[in-house]
């Protein structure tokens, strides 16, 4: 504790970063930054901007810089967005800015940010056009784990040709996020061509009786396939179950080279 408190005075370390190194979180105005839990969990805090102020998601992105290098933001609208870009620019200036509008997630980071790379591969599958909201956020935590992520869209059963055609692609991966909407039928077929872990992620597509994701979640519950299936519209949970799953093929690989 008092080499901390030695950097503290010393100007080497801030408040923020001192505090995260005793407790593992930084307090802000507007709550509570877990740092540590990516060296907890494998998993990287992220910032949900749904519900928040830009402000609010500004200093929590900013103490996210602060104390771990990178900030990841999702369910980022265009004014939180450029709150955050503002913030940064004054605190961190040299940090990159990546903002996907679609998938409405943003990811920020220092030049001394060293992204973790893992020797494993994450598809990423949409039904159709209408689901990359999702599909999107699933993919860019899945990259920021470290897993390489590829993108398989457009292969709903609605034309099962294009599904059988993009088998090959498919099983060509150590695990699956396969996003649908409507009934959800997508990942159910994909789960029994494949020998890999697939994710089921529902999609808030789709409208009269079981709309807005609900046959599309009842439908992957009830797959007669083996598959894990995630909230509607759980982009994140998703990609995130599929980058743990490529952290233990990773170490799987790594101790088979020894």
């Amino acid at each position: 504790m008092r080499e901390i408190l030695d950097a503290v005075a010393a100007g080497d370390l801030s408040p923020a970063e001192a505090e995260t190194e005793l407790a593992g979180y930084a307090t802000t105005g507007a709550g509570r930054f877990d740092a540590a839990r990516e060296r907890r969990s494998g998993v990287p805090e992220a910032v949900l901007a749904d519900g928040k102020t830009p402000a609010e998601v500004a200093d929590l992105a900013a103490t996210a810089i602060e104390t771990t290098d990178r900030a990841i933001v999702t369910r980022i609208d265009g004014d939180q967005a450029t709150a955050v870009r503002r913030e940064l620019a004054g605190v961190a200036p040299a940090a990159t800015v990546r903002w996907d509008e679609r998938s409405h997630w943003l990811v920020a980071a220092t030049p001394d940010f060293e992204r973790p790379t893992l020797d494993a591969s994450v598809a990423v599958v949409t039904a159709g056009t209408s689901d990359a909201v999702p599909a999107g956020e699933a993919a860019m935590i899945a990259r920021e784990m470290g897993a390489t992520v590829r993108r398989v869209d457009d292969v709903g059963v609605a034309s099962i040709a294009r599904t059988l055609d993009a088998v090959d692609a498919l099983r060509d991966n150590d695990v699956l996020v396969v996003a649908a909407g409507r009934e959800g039928a997508l990942p159910t077929v994909v789960a029994g061509l494949v020998d890999t872990p697939v994710v089921g992620l529902p999609v808030s597509t789709g409208y009269g009786h079981g709309g807005a994701g609900e046959a599309a979640l009842s439908g992957m519950l009830q797959s007669c396939t083996a598959l894990s299936v995630v909230n509607v519209d759980a982009g994140f949970t998703a990609g995130v179950q599929a980058g743990l799953i490529a952290r233990q093929v990773d170490a799987a690989r790594g101790t088979d080279g020894e």
